[in-house]
């Protein structure tokens, strides 16, 4: 027990963990040199693609004698269950920080994290190769960056780069000297479930930490919570690949494959003991409460049971996926699903489309509010087509959000301006950054604030955010019409007071984005039964005039008229079908 060490990696997105991780398993000899390759735990093509971790990665490593199992965690806010999840599993985190970066907001939400869990924390400045050592500029962000550092974590700070694997062999030992060895009670076996897998062939794959006892393979288990029964039919650990056993101990890390196919009656947080023994559940997770919504349904009504089981094989190992059915007269069936952020539903479609290969056909995102009727009913709406009519509404609340930002000094005039209505308090990181607290509607957040933080900051600024409390709010829905007929994927609910000039940059985006046609297509913005604002696509045009040449003015003209009579005659049966991009670039944040 005393050679274990059990850590994880935690910082903002793009602070280079992953690639810290490339280095421990090249130098600790984990991976061969020929295998290698940059980021090798970020095994989805998504990850790559998009240059971000998104699932939770463990691996076991060899180092000077000891056994040290390391996760690798996401950094963006919209995956912070997945980092509270492996925080429950280890002893202690390395907090790492770009240097020309310093701290930003998710950095401070994960250290938060960790602190309640009463973990080890070792702080690392990392990408210190792009430091001139004789430059005073460089040698001043440095130390502003330390300083930083040193009023959240009383610890000695290590600089690093992971890129050249400059200090990192510092890292390993400060591991070993720093992160206490698991803590073993004298309880009869028990270990907790941080994450689970699915195998088509063998069936659901567990992650485990071995709290006490041992889990051999070919053990009759019991899931607590869950009150099911299964048999183990594999047992290991990661390095990063499956490597089999005949066992894991107390305090190790590793998958126990528990011989069910039923994805349904196992969940993240469960307790995992031998069958017969009568022992007390470990303390699971809460459940993440999903804040942004979306209709999704098959292409080919088809594959409505194959989209069912794909989105129940994706939330055993992401709980934080809810779905129930749904059904809509024009479309078909399919299913009403929450997510924790815009990205998090951009991945899990994403993932569908490409995992289980179904065509999608998905409704613009929306969160919850909660209306009290004339009869004092209260009912909790995530869709804008589910929103009741006025006259019947006697009170809405919406959901509000701690934001904090994290910014450069100089831009502080900026960000305040941003949320100036919302009574905003300034805390000093530095002398030269700071962290703007405030409580927001998340339908604002969920928006374009991000993308105007950045803009106002010019890509210096980051933000994170969490559930705060519910509002009275004065809010109305505002319809989005194209060629007159209403588009309730486009509606959505905003503020009475300015629904005007929403309406007018909604309409202004979508026609940017709008595919051209053979016609005009006009968009129109209504609230109750008032149009408030009006763009048209212009008519994708040919020239049918073109191969004229000379001659009478008249035979453009006519030319001219049949083109326009048929444009007309098109518009009048057309049926527009808006490609899922539009929806996506209207509501995405990138």
């Amino acid at each position: 027990m005393k050679k274990i060490r059990n850590f994880a990696v935690i910082s903002h997105v793009d602070h280079g963990k992953s690639t810290l991780a490339d280095r421990f398993l090249e130098l600790t000899n984990t991976i061969d040199k020929k295998k290698m390759m940059p980021q090798i735990l970020d095994s989805m093509e998504l990850e790559r693609e998009k240059g971000i971790t998104i699932k939770l990665q463990p691996a076991r490593m060899e180092y000077k004698g000891y056994e040290l199992n390391m996760i690798d965690t996401p950094g963006h806010v919209d995956f912070t269950y997945e980092v509270s999840r492996s925080l429950a599993a280890i002893e202690g985190v390395i907090l790492l920080v770009d240097v020309l970066k310093g701290l930003q907001a998710q950095t401070i939400a994960n250290l938060e994290l960790a602190k309640k869990q009463n973990l080890k924390i070792i702080p690392v400045i990392n990408k210190i190769d792009l430091i001139n050592k004789d430059d005073a500029l460089d040698l001043e962000r440095l130390e502003s960056v330390k300083k930083e550092l040193k009023q959240l974590v009383d610890f000695e700070i290590i600089e690093i780069s992971s890129k050249t694997g400059l200090g990192v062999e510092r890292v390993l030992d400060r591991i070993i000297k720093d992160i206490p060895e698991p803590i073993i009670d004298d309880k009869e076996c028990r270990a907790l479930i941080f994450d689970f897998q699915y195998d088509s062939f063998k069936g659901v794959v567990a992650y485990i930490r071995i709290l006490s006892g041992e889990i051999n393979k070919g053990d009759e288990i019991y899931l607590i919570n869950s009150k099911t029964r299964g048999k183990v039919k594999e047992v290991g650990y990661f390095k990063p690949e499956r490597i089999v056993l005949d066992k894991l101990s107390a305090g190790e890390i590793g998958y126990v494959f528990l011989g069910l196919k039923d994805s349904e009656k196992v969940k993240i947080g469960d307790t995992i003991t031998q069958y017969g023994l009568e022992v007390e559940a470990l303390e699971g997770y809460k459940d993440p409460k999903p804040v942004v919504f979306i209709s999704v349904f098959p292409e080919d009504s088809d594959n409505w049971m194959l989209l069912k089981q794909s989105l129940g094989k994706l939330q055993l190992n992401d709980p934080a996926i809810t779905f129930k059915p749904e059904s809509k007269s024009a479309i078909g069936r399919g299913f009403r699903c929450g997510f924790l952020g815009l990205l998090h539903a951009e991945i899990t479609l994403e993932r569908i489309k490409r995992e289980f290969n179904i065509e999608l056909i998905s409704s613009a995102p929306s969160v919850s509010y909660r209306i009290i009727d004339s009869k004092n009913n209260e009912l909790e709406i995530n869709s804008v087509m589910d929103w009741p009519d006025p006259s019947k509404v006697k009170k809405i609340l919406e959901q509000y959000s701690e934001l904090k930002i994290v910014a450069p000094i100089d831009y502080l005039g900026g960000v305040l301006d941003m949320v100036s209505s919302y009574s905003p308090q300034t805390e000093y990181l530095s002398d030269k950054k700071i962290l703007i607290t405030c409580l927001m509607p998340f339908r604002e957040i969920m928006s374009d604030f991000y993308d105007r933080l950045k803009g106002v900051t010019q890509g210096y600024g980051s933000m994170d955010y969490k559930f705060n409390s519910w509002v009275e709010a004065d809010l109305v829905k505002l319809e989005i019409l194209v060629m007159g007929e209403v588009r309730e994927s486009l509606s959505m609910i905003v503020p009475k007071n300015r629904a005007y000039a929403i309406a007018k940059t909604s309409l202004e985006k979508l026609k940017s984005v709008f595919p051209q046609q053979q016609f005009s297509v006009p968009l129109q913005a209504r609230v109750g039964g008032n149009i408030i604002s009006r763009q048209t696509v212009r008519a994708r045009r040919k020239d049918v005039t073109a191969p004229l040449y000379g001659g009478d003015i008249t035979r453009k003209r006519k030319l001219l008229e049949k083109q326009k009579k048929g444009k007309k005659k098109l518009a009048q049966s057309a049926n527009i079908r808006i490609p899922q991009s539009v929806y996506w670039k209207m509501f995405k944040r990138d």
